[in-house]
């Protein structure tokens, strides 16, 4: 009995870090706040030691094009993941917010900000393509913030309307 229960607590499952399905979509929510802020945040500093007209320019530029970019294509991808987490078992793993997949075109999109960052291009330039990334995602985020509140405040975490 004792050895069945040190043996039971070994295995790999009992150490995984498993969390309800709300926990995940507010994850996953979180994350995807903080990478379109931190993405708006860059491209403001870029903007903010340029004339004012000019930033103000570019700055609109790149909110249209994040619009566009919400509308098109991240709210989408957004709300194929949050369906993706709904058919998720109660319990799972809290880095199961992102699939596998995902974390591999994280990874590659970190690397590639990284080259444009350090590459020859005018942060002005740069800050239009952040702020088109940083606020689709950031608005992105908020289907992951209107499923949760079906799952916590009316008990529906199935039914997301997504």
């Amino acid at each position: 009995m004792l050895l069945t229960r040190y043996v039971e607590f070994m295995t790999l499952t009992s150490l995984k870090p498993a969390v309800t399905k709300s926990w995940l979509v507010a994850v996953a929510g979180l994350m995807w706040t903080g990478v379109g802020v931190m993405l708006c945040r860059l491209a403001y500093n870029w903007l903010a030691v340029i004339n004012r007209g000019m930033a103000a320019s570019l700055g609109l530029l790149g909110a249209m094009m994040a619009i566009a970019a919400y509308h098109f294509g991240f709210s989408k991808i957004a709300r194929r993941n949050i369906k993706r987490l709904c058919l998720l078992t109660e319990r799972t793993c809290v880095f199961a917010f992102q699939t596998w997949k995902g974390y591999l075109v994280i990874g590659l999109m970190i690397f590639l900000g990284a080259l444009l960052r350090n590459s020859s291009i005018p942060k002005q330039y740069l800050a239009i393509i952040y702020t088109t990334i940083g606020g689709a995602i950031f608005l992105s985020s908020f289907h992951y913030y209107g499923v949760l509140w079906k799952m916590m405040v009316q008990n529906n975490p199935t039914k997301t309307n997504q």
